[in-house]
């Protein structure tokens, strides 16, 4: 009798004490959502501004592109420390949590992606929602005096926020965050602070009045011969992605080694961009949402279309131009997805919002978020051929993609996901 007394007693202290260890992860995760919602809403509403500003009328202003450039980037090269590395520090924070993230880089990283919007470079948004998140965050861990074990959650809870939160989409940035660490390991432990801050801040940007494009439910008529074919697309919606991965990271490299001096790299990436609004006009700068709007709404789109949207992104990113990838490779895969419709006989929003999914999933080797993100924008009738479209671009793009510190434990094909409990 005091055996079983004994267990039973034993058996409540366990659960009180998950019971405890789950409520403090709430609250940490809901903390950490607050800070990403808080700062997402103020870096929405002042990217919506310069967007509008440089629109009406002021697309002359690309043509202060590389002195704004250059001005940034002195910015970050004399005040910013390891700032300049953005997503990459965090995810190198999550594996190895040595030191602490700057301070400095949020408000570094929200003006210069405004900067970069101003003026007209191709850039993305989600870096900035990341890093906002990320240093905000480990500025809570901080001044908690949490451990560094502690803070690597935190970390994750950071990135599930500032995704959930800038695109409207809390389930997938919670499965970002998770997944975005590792090519071939998925790790579940930090779940619960994860969902909770993607969860919250997208509730907090949502109540201090953002709105999110709201995109219409898809409820396609699915068939083994329509699945083929979005196979065929998810094999050039891979290689787009592997593209831009590649050409990126190699034009960094090749500045790197050839410019020594880093604000003259955004000189010379601005110059190219002037030269080429020069000839191909003003409708690839920025987020080129238009261009993502038309090509969901079934318009007929060239390929000219999405191959100038790769080739200006990757002249901004790759010269040090701040903001992200993630938004232009939304518009390259969509663009993409409306010019193979045609051909491929299909739907067009059907094959844009594929294409929307699988290009970022390949590129930033997330290919189960961007499946929950297509059910979440799109609904859930669009999923079997989203999956089938970013598994398929996932395994064609290679290991290597936007993120450097991923850390790769084998290859895609035949080394399983390993998952951790």
């Amino acid at each position: 009798m005091r055996d079983a007394f004994d267990r039973l007693t034993a058996g409540l202290g366990e659960q009180l004490g998950f019971l405890r260890q789950l409520l403090r992860w709430v609250v940490l995760g809901a903390l950490s959502g607050v800070l990403a919602g808080l700062s997402s809403w103020v870096f929405l509403k002042g990217l919506e501004r310069v967007t509008e500003f440089r629109e009406h009328g002021r697309q002359w202003l690309v043509f202060l592109l590389p002195l704004a450039g250059m001005g940034m980037g002195a910015a970050y090269h004399y005040l910013g420390g390891r700032s300049h590395e953005g997503s990459n520090l965090l995810i190198d924070q999550i594996h190895e949590p040595t030191e602490w993230v700057p301070r400095r880089m949020a408000p570094l990283v929200l003006v210069g992606t405004w900067t970069s919007h101003l003026f007209g470079a191709s850039v993305g948004r989600e870096g900035t929602a990341l890093q906002m998140s990320g240093s905000l965050t480990d500025g809570l861990s901080r001044l908690l005096k949490l451990t560094p074990a502690d803070r690597r959650v935190m970390l994750i809870a950071a990135l599930a926020g500032g995704f959930g939160a800038v695109f409207g989409v809390p389930v997938a940035g919670a499965v970002f965050a998770l997944e975005v660490q590792a090519v071939g390991r998925l790790r579940f432990e930090p779940v619960v602070p994860a969902l909770t801050a993607a969860i919250v801040g997208d509730r907090v940007l949502i109540a201090l009045g953002y709105h999110h494009t709201a995109y219409a439910a898809m409820l396609p008529h699915v068939t083994p011969w329509v699945l083929i074919r979005i196979a065929v697309a998810g094999l050039l919606f891979g290689i787009v992605a592997a593209a831009f991965s590649g050409f990126t990271h190699g034009l960094k490299r090749v500045m790197a080694e050839q410019v020594t001096w880093a604000p003259a790299r955004p000189l010379m990436g601005g110059i190219v961009v002037i030269a080429l609004v020069t000839v191909f006009g003003h409708g690839y700068q920025g987020l080129s949402l238009p261009y993502l709007a038309r090509a969901l709404d079934g318009d007929h789109l060239s390929f000219a279309v999405f191959a100038l949207k790769l080739l200006f992104t990757i002249v901004c990113v790759g010269t040090g131009f701040f903001g992200g990838e993630v938004t232009p490779l939304f518009v390259m895969g969509a663009t993409l997805g409306a010019a193979l419709a045609l051909p491929l006989g299909l739907g067009g929003p059907l094959l844009a919002a594929v294409g929307f999914c699988a290009v970022f999933g390949a590129a930033a080797n997330a290919p189960i978020a961007c499946i929950i993100m297509g059910a979440e924008l799109f609904g859930n009738g669009a999923i079997v051929p989203i999956a089938v479209g970013v598994i398929i671009a996932y395994f064609v793009s290679g290991s290597r993609g936007i993120y450097t510190s991923q850390r790769v434990f084998g290859p895609k094909l035949g080394s399983g996901f390993e998952a951790s409990t």
